[in-house]
């Protein structure tokens, strides 16, 4: 199978071009990726030489673009997207624009071009903050930022091209990810950093606020089987049923790293702020999925591949001067 991969140069798309060439001998991927701030070419380097991996730098944006990567390919997985949620506060045109501007470009290449799968990568964030219980796929789409908002438009025009044109694709919306190459202005990836130099780490209002983690092997591994056996037209939630406190992840890093907890450091709250998130996921287990990986051992092993790779995180945080951000 040759697969064209969107953002396959970011965090989850980069593990799972790794993930895809190691499961099977004969799967070809092209990556399209414009290699914005949280794209690194460095996440694939060693491929490169490979002649089952292509990379083309470019904009999901550009029709023509998407035209000329997508073919010969049977099946486009789209990660490509921008995704911090301050970032969509501060400025929401470019989530957008590459959310759902992008997302419309590449259908119409899928539909031009006789793509056989078009799965797209989405997130829990569009089901909005939950006070108790946990979303299915039939639950209302009700997200509260920008991003969330761009993720959930980008799903309607998914759902639309396949009843209307009758292109077969299908969506995965994921809990929060967590593993190596995650660019460190996220949650997780920007507490362990900044522990390792010894600086604050920036807890947002009472830092009481939860998330599912997932850690981003299974979350591959969940694509990879749906790419396969994943019904048409369907939505799949992809989550581990492990729902972490912010505040105790937070503690949790310090005390693996030996840190003391008045690194914590409690900032001004995010706007609009998500106070849960939560999904079933018993859709996609039907298939013969779980996560199979423990969260604390997950936990463990990142912290020691962020500190084992400073010359991976350390000129990345220097370029976007992340310090106390969250």
């Amino acid at each position: 199978m040759k697969v064209m991969v969107t953002g396959g140069a970011g965090f989850i798309g980069s593990n799972f071009v790794r993930w895809l060439l190691r499961r099977d001998a004969e799967t070809e991927v092209v990556n399209l990726d414009k290699l914005t701030y949280a794209g690194n070419s460095e996440n694939l380097r060693d491929l490169e030489r490979g002649s089952r991996y292509r990379f083309y730098q470019g904009d999901v944006v550009d029709l023509g673009t998407a035209l000329k990567c997508m073919q010969g390919c049977e099946a486009v997985v789209h990660f490509a997207a921008e995704t911090h949620v301050d970032r969509s506060i501060a400025n929401a045109s470019e989530f957008l624009r590459t959310n759902v501007q992008g997302t419309h470009a590449l259908l119409e290449a899928a539909r031009h071009t006789g793509i056989r799968r078009y799965v797209q990568i989405s997130t829990d964030e569009v089901y909005g903050s939950l006070t108790s219980g946990a979303a299915h796929e039939g639950s209302p789409i009700q997200p509260n930022s920008p991003y969330a908002a761009s993720k959930a438009g980008a799903d309607h025009l998914v759902h639309a091209y396949g009843v209307t044109f009758g292109l077969p694709v299908l969506i995965i919306r994921a809990s929060n990810n967590f593993g190596p190459y995650q660019f460190p202005e996220k949650f997780l990836p920007l507490l362990i950093t900044n522990a390792l130099q010894n600086q604050p780490l920036p807890i947002y209002g009472d830092g009481l606020y939860v998330r599912e983690w997932l850690f981003v092997e299974d979350f591959c591994e969940a694509i990879g089987l749906l790419l396969q056996k994943g019904e048409v037209g369907q939505i799949y939630n992809v989550g581990s049923g492990d729902h972490r406190v912010n505040l105790e992840v937070a503690k949790a890093v310090l005390k693996k790293l030996g840190k003391p907890e008045s690194l914590l450091r409690h900032v001004q709250d995010r706007l609009g702020h998500d106070r849960r998130y939560a999904i079933v996921s018993e859709k996609v287990r039907t298939l013969g999925w779980k996560a199979r990986r423990p969260f604390e051992e997950t936990l463990d092993g990142t912290i020691e591949w962020y500190r084992s790779h400073p010359g991976w995180w350390r000129p990345l945080k220097e370029r976007a001067k992340i310090s106390v951000r969250a």
